[in-house]
């Protein structure tokens, strides 16, 4: 998170890969929801604007509200 920062990256998001088929890479272990949660914390107390992180989450599903939404958060901190 603090490299994305220092890249001036502000919005993240954070998901859990799920294992497809047999056939690709097994998966090692499931994040629970809490730590979801912190990882959320932590990249809100480093300056990303905007953060998705769950389980489920996808950087294209809600791509387009997410960066209206980022946008929205960008001019807030410009004028703040």
């Amino acid at each position: 998170m603090d490299d994305l920062r220092a890249a001036d990256v502000d919005f993240m998001t954070i998901g859990q890969y799920l294992q497809p088929t047999p056939k690709h890479h097994p998966l090692i272990r499931f994040v629970t929801p809490t730590e979801f949660k912190d990882f959320e914390k932590m990249a809100r107390g480093k300056g990303f604007h905007m953060i998705s992180s769950s389980p489920l989450t996808r950087s294209s599903y809600h791509a387009g509200d997410d960066f209206q939404k980022l946008k929205a958060a960008r001019l807030a901190a410009l004028a703040g």
